[in-house]
């Protein structure tokens, strides 16, 4: 509890959750940023899954939406950062925020594991006939961990 009262006391920090506008404005980009981020992953999972917008090939989709979802990534990042440490100590001791990293952890083993194998060959995916199943299992496994982060994340709230 130590660091997160000294995250606390930060001067900016402790400025910006007393703001009257600031803390507001930052959280509204933070929860606009996971509709719109959310939705592109979404989009792609749904792509890869071939359950829709089979019109569009899969490089397609995963190459137009990769820098909106690395804008999207990074909005998220820094807002959540800034929402979490300036509440540190109310955060510190709550499952759901801790679930909610662990999750953000599995995301990126996530990436680590399927980017080389599903996300970077998405040529060689347009050209089967078939969406193997590696690409199928990366799609259902991003949209689980996905929608357990969102979810643990709007939990964080409801911890007393």
């Amino acid at each position: 509890m130590s660091i997160a009262q000294s995250l606390e006391n930060i001067g900016f920090l402790s400025r910006f959750s007393e703001s009257v506008l600031a803390y507001p404005i930052v959280l509204s980009i933070h929860l606009t940023d996971i509709a719109l981020f959310g939705g592109m992953i979404l989009m792609t999972n749904l792509r890869l899954l071939g359950l829709t917008f089979n019109s569009v090939s899969i490089t397609q989709m995963v190459t137009s939406l990769r820098p909106w979802k690395r804008l999207g990534g990074t909005v998220q990042i820094f807002t959540g950062l800034l929402l979490a440490t300036c509440e540190a100590t109310k955060y510190a001791p709550n499952p759901f925020f801790w679930t909610k990293m662990a999750i953000l952890g599995l995301i990126g083993v996530h990436a680590l594991v399927f980017r080389p194998s599903v996300y970077n060959r998405t040529e060689e995916l347009d050209k089967s006939k078939v969406i193997p199943a590696r690409v199928k299992l990366a799609a259902i496994l991003s949209l689980v961990l996905w929608t357990a982060m969102f979810t643990m994340g709007r939990l964080i709230a409801y911890w007393e």
